[in-house]
């Protein structure tokens, strides 16, 4: 069976719903190495990011400053997904500083519960910036209790580490494209060639 995102394997009956929808829009906003340009680079691009997307509220003024708290907050949502992938570079101390990152954004930008006869959401009750990072955290929380948040990746394949929601159906996706997939066992390949091919050191 695959162990990418997509291809071969059967897709999950599970739903993605929208608010994986809006975590995956935050976070899929990085420079990388296949031309992807950083959409967070600056308090402009940031604006015009959020006019592009109404979920996060309506038009919003960002500073510099601003845009810089949006790529901690988002970076810190990478290190959970690249944990969530298996991935190294999620584990451990890069771990524990995003996950106490992500604590004191939930003490920052605190949600409020909006009962209606129609159902029950999360919402964030702040103004401009602060909604917007509101609306992330409400987002993620909301999803996490779908039970499928360990199914939020980043991909493995260290160019990319682009956010996606593993429909593999016993959860094993690793990257999210079969492309993705392809050059990292072409770089394993690769490896093992040139560890094959080095000479045995001289007996002592």
């Amino acid at each position: 069976m695959s162990s990418t995102a997509t291809g071969s394997a059967k897709p999950s009956p599970r739903t993605v719903v929208p608010t994986v929808e809006t975590v995956l829009a935050f976070v899929n906003t990085r420079a990388d190495g296949g031309g992807r340009r950083e959409l967070f680079g600056d308090g402009h691009s940031f604006a015009e990011w959020l006019a592009e997307h109404g979920e996060f509220g309506d038009e919003t003024v960002a500073t510099d400053a601003d845009a810089a708290a949006a790529r901690e907050l988002r970076d810190a949502l990478v290190v959970l997904l690249l944990a969530h992938s298996g991935d190294e570079t999620g584990l451990g101390e890069p771990l524990r500083h995003a996950e106490q990152h992500l604590r004191r954004a939930g003490a920052l930008y605190p949600l409020a519960t909006v009962v209606t006869a129609g159902g029950v959401e999360l919402a964030s009750p702040q103004t401009g910036v602060p909604r917007v990072f509101g609306t992330v955290l409400a987002a993620v929380t909301t999803f996490a209790q779908t039970g499928d948040w360990g199914r939020v990746k980043a991909c493995r394949n260290p160019p990319c580490h682009f956010g996606f929601f593993d429909r593999t159906r016993n959860g094993a996706g690793l990257y999210c494209s079969t492309g993705c997939g392809s050059q990292v066992s072409m770089r394993n390949y690769r490896r093992r060639q040139r560890r094959e091919g080095e000479a045995p050191p001289p007996e002592m």
